[in-house]
């Protein structure tokens, strides 16, 4: 299990308030979040398009916060090169997109980001060592992907505690991704997750500091 102080907390943009972005990245830094982070969808991977990547580029020069990139779309190894010029630190490719995802995650590392895997919650994460010299940490969904009401699936964690089994899957960092709040942000780290994406437990009654307390305050309980 991860010691819970060197746990973090990764706000989901896309939850939060998009008219008053500014002042949202504003009270995340306040707040004491780690990074903010960024679902960039293609409408056809999943079946919604929320962000786009300009926002990232809008976004940058506010905060020197790590941004961290989750392309849920197929075929993604066009926007890498972007993402990187307009100020991402780290991108994550679903591992079900991707055919040739060291391929992919080289490319990613050859821009300067740190490179990631995501799974969605029907996939099993298979043998990743020829993946290894490129890949830094790796996305658990724990909701099924734009799922009406997205409800936290519990079984998922059993993926990172059997994954971190072996210990070059432990160097890993572990990222759980999915309908986390104070309710379970506790059992998501018990499980070996080192960080915490939170949607609308960060942004739930627009009270960002007081959420992301509890949810501190959960996880050290």
């Amino acid at each position: 299990m991860s010691e819970p102080t060197l746990i973090k907390i990764a706000p989901s943009i896309a939850s939060g308030p998009l008219t008053c972005l500014e002042k949202t990245i504003s009270d995340l830094e306040a707040s004491g979040s780690s990074m903010i982070h960024f679902d960039i969808e293609d409408g056809s991977f999943v079946p919604v398009m929320n962000l786009g990547i300009k926002v990232i580029g809008e976004l940058r020069p506010l905060t020197k916060l790590p941004f961290d990139v989750h392309l849920m779309m197929v075929n993604p190894e066009w926007l890498i090169p972007e993402l990187a010029v307009i100020g991402a630190d780290m991108v994550s490719v679903h591992f079900e997109a991707c055919p040739y995802p060291r391929r992919t995650l080289r490319l990613i590392v050859e821009q300067g980001m740190q490179a990631g895997l995501a799974f969605n919650p029907s996939t099993p994460i298979p043998d990743l060592s020829f993946c290894l010299p490129y890949l830094s940490f790796i996305v658990i969904l724990t909701t099924e992907p734009e799922q009406e009401g997205c409800p936290f699936l519990p079984s998922i964690l059993d993926k990172i505690r059997g994954a971190k089994v072996h210990p070059e899957m432990k160097k890993l960092t572990w990222v759980a991704d999915g309908d986390i709040s104070a309710i379970n942000a506790k059992q998501v780290v018990d499980a070996g997750a080192d960080i915490l994406v939170v949607g609308r437990g960060v942004f739930k009654d627009g009270k960002i500091l007081e959420n992301i307390i509890d949810i501190k305050a959960a996880i050290a309980s």
